[in-house]
């Protein structure tokens, strides 16, 4: 039988062991987190302020962006002081507490995500029933359901990494705390913890994109079914911005979690959660804001109130 041993605190291996190198990631991560706050809390308070964008899109796009400033916060800090640390340790309670929000976290998106697609095939399949099949209350509960569903899973999900045991390795090969490295190391309670990962992210990821696909399918056919070209260009390019951001967010963790953990993967996948935890969260706001004139012409008018203001 394994030697189990209490868990106090464990080690993050983080992104590399090269000293010049840790003082150019926190740099450059620094920056990147220091954007994602001022994009992501800055199109919130755009969406918030302007009369042009209260639609159920920008309704949803905000919740989007109040996602990812917390998926990146709540794992971009500890990086950031890891990079300048000796120790570079986390506490076994501050690891459960950061896997907890990030699998939350990343279900709420994945749905959110899923959610903007059937919005978007509404107000283009179903335009003129759109204002009555999208009200307020409708999208309150739409956007409810991820955030109850996120984080209810993400308990069940926590409790078996909390059945994990160790037997002296508490190094974690990662910049925070994943399952994937954490069932590389530990030495007990492996087997069922690997399996509900995979089993839980293979049915969330493959529902919502299934959401995501549909829409987009019934979206082409209506949108191909226009005599308009200007309505066929408004209706693909109200889209382009959704379908991109898509795109990155679950090819990035379709890569990471529907793979059993061994160490080329737990590698690989190390480099891929760079982008997932601290680069999609930066881009979303100017993925959707250079492509949509709405947004464009809400900022300008917002600058123009305040230069005026002042």
């Amino acid at each position: 039988m394994p030697n189990f041993t209490d868990v106090t605190e464990f080690i993050l291996v983080g992104l590399t062991s090269r000293q010049e190198l840790q003082v150019l990631f926190f740099v450059v991560f620094l920056v990147i987190y220091m954007l994602t706050l001022l994009g992501n809390v800055g199109m919130i308070l755009l969406i918030g302020i302007s009369p042009q964008l209260q639609s159920p899109m920008y309704f949803f796009l905000s919740h989007l962006s109040f996602v990812d400033v917390w998926c990146s916060s709540n794992v971009t800090p500890k990086m950031l002081e890891n990079l300048l640390s000796e120790t570079k340790t986390i506490s076994y309670v501050g690891c459960l507490v950061q896997c907890y929000f990030f699998i939350a976290l990343v279900h709420v998106e994945v749905y959110i995500l899923a959610v903007m697609a059937f919005d978007r095939y509404m107000a283009i399949c179903n335009p003129l029933m759109y204002g009555s099949k999208m009200s307020r209350t409708v999208c309150l509960r739409l956007i409810s359901v991820p955030y109850i569903y996120g984080f209810s899973v993400s308990l069940i999900c926590t409790l078996w990494t909390y059945g994990l045991y160790f037997c002296g390795n508490f190094e974690i090969n990662h910049f925070y705390c994943a399952d994937p490295p954490l069932i590389k190391i530990a030495c007990g309670g492996v087997r069922i913890k690997e399996y509900t990962m995979i089993v839980i992210a293979g049915i969330n990821f493959t529902y919502s994109l299934s959401v995501v696909l549909v829409s987009y399918t019934l979206i082409v056919v209506a949108v191909l079914r226009m005599r308009s070209a200007d309505g066929r260009k408004k209706a693909f390019s109200t889209c382009g911005s959704h379908l991109t951001a898509v795109s990155m967010f679950y090819g990035t963790l379709i890569f990471m979690y529907l793979r059993r953990p061994t160490e080329e993967s737990v590698e690989q996948g190390k480099m891929v959660a760079v982008f997932y935890t601290t680069v999609i969260p930066m881009l979303n706001p100017m993925i959707y804001s250079l492509r949509n004139k709405d947004v464009k012409q809400a900022v300008t008018k917002a600058v123009a109130r305040t230069c005026s203001g002042k």
